[in-house]
């Protein structure tokens, strides 16, 4: 369940590089750590704010569910502005395109991954001693990838498990900043996307920003946005 939008939590402060281990956060309540209040933590997750989440567990004690009705954020369950709703045999609602009666086609999207030098060096810029051992990437092939089904999920494979994302930046050169259950890309009711960030370890921005986006909020996106996560990852979106 998302928390309603009079609820959401104030914009983060800048954050800053934290490598997610695969043990940080077990067996500690929220905010206690290797490190004290105040020591770099990255998107606010010391004791100030307990509620960053394990990057281990990538947030799962608070699940995104895309497939709900009572989901707080506006649109869901309703047809897009300026569209006409209507009902198929089955009884289902569904939005129309005006004086046409039928569902609207929905557009393809492209999800583009790459190593963004310009994001890597503003967040060296932002992170303390922890980045200070990263080097971007001197090779490292654009991957594309459809967008389909309900919801894409976004980061690292898990070698104990070996669950993986749809988008798994495990694979080498591996982005060391992401965590397990980073984020995830949502569809909307009008066939567009969203980007959800799952309480992860060094927080999820959009288009060259500071701030993260807060945690189990979805942000729609258009078409040419970047989403940024990890240390150098940037995955942009492609409406064809």
């Amino acid at each position: 369940m998302l928390p309603p939008p009079s609820q959401a939590q104030p914009p983060q402060p800048p954050q800053q590089f934290q490598q997610p281990g695969p043990h940080q956060g077990q067996g500690q309540g929220p905010g206690h750590g290797p490190q004290g209040p105040g020591q770099g933590v990255p998107g606010g997750q010391d004791q100030r704010n307990p509620d960053r989440g394990d990057p281990e567990r990538g947030g799962q004690d608070q699940p995104y569910d895309s497939g709900g009705q009572d989901q707080p954020y506006a649109g869901h369950g309703q047809a897009p502005r300026g569209q006409d709703q209507g009902y198929d045999q089955d009884g289902r609602q569904h939005a129309g395109v005006p004086g046409q009666g039928g569902p609207r086609q929905a557009a393809t999207w492209t999800a583009v991954i790459a190593p963004d030098r310009e994001y890597f060096l503003a967040m060296m810029q932002r992170s303390g001693p922890e980045a200070s051992g990263l080097n971007l990437p001197a090779y490292s092939p654009e991957q594309r990838l459809a967008l389909s089904g309900e919801q894409v999920t976004i980061g690292r494979r898990r070698q104990s498990t070996g669950e993986s994302p749809d988008v798994d930046l495990s694979v080498p050169p591996e982005d060391p900043g992401v965590s397990h259950q980073h984020a995830m890309l949502v569809r909307q009711p009008d066939g567009d996307w969203a980007v959800v960030d799952q309480n992860s370890t060094n927080g999820t921005t959009l288009n060259g920003a500071e701030d993260p986006i807060q945690p189990y909020v979805p942000v729609p996106l258009q078409d040419g946005d970047r989403v940024h996560v990890g240390a150098w990852t940037t995955i942009t979106l492609r409406r064809d």
